[in-house]
């Protein structure tokens, strides 16, 4: 978003930053779309209690979908903005 100058809020949910991305690349909607429940990631794990850990099945496919949305992203971008 910064790279297409479009201003975005501080937040971790998903929906409003793919919502955003859409905005800019209609391509990435289904991908974005299925992405969405990774939201929780970002908070539901940082903090001690009863929620249950995901399992190394969940968690790496997880993983994979979290890379399949950098590197549509990352496709989308010139290669002076790659990590």
């Amino acid at each position: 978003m910064t790279w297409h100058d479009t201003p975005f809020r501080k937040t971790h949910d998903l929906v409003v930053v793919g919502g955003l991305c859409v905005k800019i690349d209609a391509s990435l909607e289904q991908l974005l779309r299925s992405a969405a429940p990774l939201t929780e990631y970002a908070w539901k794990f940082r903090y001690p209690g009863d929620v249950p850990i995901p399992d190394i099945s969940e968690a790496k496919a997880s993983l994979a979908l979290a890379n399949q949305v950098l590197d549509a992203v990352l496709t989308r971008l010139p290669s002076e903005t790659h990590p």
